[in-house]
Order: structure tokens, then C-alpha cells, then sequence
């Protein structure tokens, strides 16, 4: 049997998976267009994306919007006949700026994240630009489609919902992280399923709801599937693959890892984020280490108490010092050990939720 497509207006990808953002610099234009080239979604983390770039620690902001057309542009050498899209966290101060960029490039997709994207229809008005939120509740899910509706008479045109398994910043509170009580995932894909419905009659189209946050295997795409998501979104996966743009002391980081030393950690932004814990979580939690360099990159951040600079971790981590930076993982990083492609591990991906399915 063949696995449904993912339907997202006149986008149809063969595959229903979508590939996480991972940023800083983790995927890029190299893995992005490798996931778009089999079939799936490949997706462009924006956050700090030119940081590579010569004048990046002058120029910030600048170097960043020309990092994320050069990004772009590439993966449209790469896979000109794929679907592509960045993640663009609302938190970023320079957020407008770049989803105009983007949609400037003719960019497939914008999701976004780390906030309710509340202008973003605005901001993609007159182009084919689709547009997505990544929401952790029914409740932010039912929020934006009122306001979107009210405010510019547009729906989302698919939902991501991100769990609490998720790497990187999450949705919820530390203690509805640390209980055995913490949300469920597929409950709230259920949930979300109906609170869009209205909207759907209203507006006459189907709204994809994707799964999110330690999909891990086939089951797991089976299982979301089954109860009435379009498709799933996996980000850690895809860090262990020869594609992925971080270094190799990144990916070795992953397939090293026990499920010990995955943790939810301190951000600087305020919220909690799962990471693998390392050199720089232990002298994080004993002291603060003060801000050398400050790159003005997200608005809940202030670098005079903030315990750590969260882009310089994430740089050194991208980078392959890994000692000194954050490595953001979900909470099934520990079963992965080895080193794949991405047509391997979509093809193991497919074959393993056909059987399941």
C-alpha cells in the first residue's frame, strides 16, 4: 500500500513527513533538499542563519537575511522540483524582516514558532506562501485561528502540534514536564483536530494537522496517522544523517548520547528546553556566565542576567564544540546509533509505517 500524501493547498508531497527546523545551522540548505528530493518536506532553520557569514558579528541582522536567500536559493539548486520551507521563531527581533525575505525568495512554507505568529498572514498577503503555526494546546490552536479569522480573514493552512517529547524549547512548564502526568500528545492532536473544523467548513479546505515532538519511528507515524493527522514533523532523526549541515562532533554527540543525559535545561529565554547535558549545562547550573558579545537575536533574552548567551552555545554546538555549546535533542535521542542517509532513513521510515499501518 502507498502512505497518503501530505495535502497542503496545491503542495502535495509525497511522503507525509516533515522535516524539523533545527537551528543554529543544524538544517540548512544541504538537509533540507536532501528530505525534499525523497519526497518529503525539507525545512531551513532561520534562527541566526548567518552566522557563517564574514560580517555576521558586526552586522547581525544583515548578514542573517542575506544567510537565509543564499539558504534558499541553494536548496532550490539542490531540489528545484521539492517543497521547502524555513522555521522562523516568532521570538526573533528581526522576525518581519525575514519572513518578507523569505517570501520575497518564493519560499513554499513559513512555520512558526516560539510565540502565536500573529501578523504573519499580513506579512505573506499577496504571495503563494503557506503558513503554519507550531502550537503545544488546543487552546493557542483556537486562539490564532479566531484571530487570524477576525483579523484578516485567513486560516492556518496546516497546524503543527508540538508534545512534550520535542528537543529544543518546549510548550509547557517544567512542571508538567517533570510529572507522569504531562500532556499527551496524541490527546491533543485529537483536540485540535476539532477545534479546526469550523474553519475548514468555513473556509471550504482541508487544514493538516501534524504531529510533532519524539516521533521516532514507523509506529510512531502510524499511530498519528490513525487518528486523523496528516502527517508527522521529525527534527532529531535527521541530525544523524550524513546530510545534516552540523558538524560531525555534533551528530556524534547524538549517537553517543544515553537516555540519561538528555534533560530538560535552563534558556536563557525563559523557557525549558530539552538538550543533551554536557560540559556547559553543569557550569551553567553553578554559576552564570556572563555575556561577551550580545546579538540582540530574541526578544525575551536580557543579556545582563541572562545565564548564558543561548546563540554563542548554539554556534559552538552547530560548529563541533560541543563541550561549550547547547545540543538540543528529543527525548528519544538515546536510541539512535548510527550514522544514516536521508534516502536510507526515509525508506526505513516508510517501509516500517506501512507495516504498522
Amino acid at each position: 500500500m502507498q502512505l497518503p500524501c501530505l495535502k497542503i493547498g496545491d503542495l502535495v508531497a509525497k511522503v507525509p513527513i516533515i522535516q524539523g527546523g533545527m537551528g543554529v545551522g543544524i538544517s540548512l540548505s544541504k538537509l533540507a533538499s536532501a528530505v525534499a528530493n525523497e519526497g518529503g518536506i525539507g525545512i531551513i532553520s532561520g534562527v541566526q542563519i548567518g552566522f557563517r557569514e564574514a560580517d555576521f558579528e558586526k552586522n547581525t541582522e544583515i548578514a542573517n537575511i542575506r544567510g537565509l536567500r543564499k539558504h534558499i536559493r541553494k536548496v532550490r539548486e539542490l531540489s528545484p522540483n521539492g517543497i521547502i520551507g524555513v522555521n522562523l521563531m516568532v521570538a526573533m527581533n528581526n522576525y518581519k524582516d525575514m519572513v518578507k525575505a523569505a517570501v520575497e525568495e518564493k519560499i513554499d512554507l513559513i512555520i512558526s514558532g516560539a510565540g502565536l505568529p500573529k501578523e504573519l498572514p499580513g506579512l505573506i498577503k499577496g504571495s503563494k506562501t503557506k503558513i503554519a503555526p507550531i502550537v503545544s494546546s488546543s487552546k493557542a490552536a483556537r486562539l490564532i485561528c479566531k484571530l487570524w479569522d477576525r483579523k484578516f480573514n485567513y486560516t492556518p493552512d496546516l497546524v503543527i502540534i508540538e508534545g512534550p517529547d520535542a528537543g529544543g524549547h518546549l510548550g509547557f512548564s517544567r512542571e508538567e514536564l517533570n510529572t507522569e502526568s504531562k500532556p499527551k500528545l496524541e490527546e491533543i492532536v485529537s483536540e485540535v483536530i476539532e477545534v479546526l473544523k469550523p474553519y475548514e467548513e468555513k473556509y471550504n479546505k482541508k487544514i493538516p494537522v501534524i504531529a510533532a515532538g519524539g516521533i521516532f519511528d514507523g509506529k510512531d507515524i502510524a499511530r498519528y496517522l490513525k487518528i486523523g493527522a496528516s502527517g508527522v514533523q521529525i527534527g532529531s532523526r535527521f541530525v544523524a544523517t550524513e546530510e545534516c549541515d552540523a558538524d560531525m562532533e555534533f551528530k556524534k554527540a547524538y549517537i553517543q548520547a544515553g537516555e540519561k543525559d538528555i534533560k530538560i535545561v535552563q534558556s536563557p529565554v525563559g523557557m525549558p528546553g530539552r538538550a543533551i547535558y554536557n560540559k556547559l549545562m553543569q557550569k551553567v547550573e553553578d554559576k552564570r556566565l556572563p555575556v561577551k558579545k550580545c546579538y540582540n537575536c530574541l526578544q525575551p533574552c536580557e543579556p545582563k542576567t541572562t545565564p548564558y548567551c543561548i546563540s554563542t552555545a548554539l554556534i559552538n554546538a552547530v560548529k563541533g564544540n560541543t563541550d561549550e555549546g547547547l545540543i538540543f535533542a528529543s527525548a528519544y535521542t538515546h536510541r539512535i546509533k548510527n550514522i544514516t542517509t536521508v534516502k536510507v532513513l526515509i525508506k526505513e521510515l516508510i517501509d516500517e509505517t506501512k507495516k504498522h499501518i
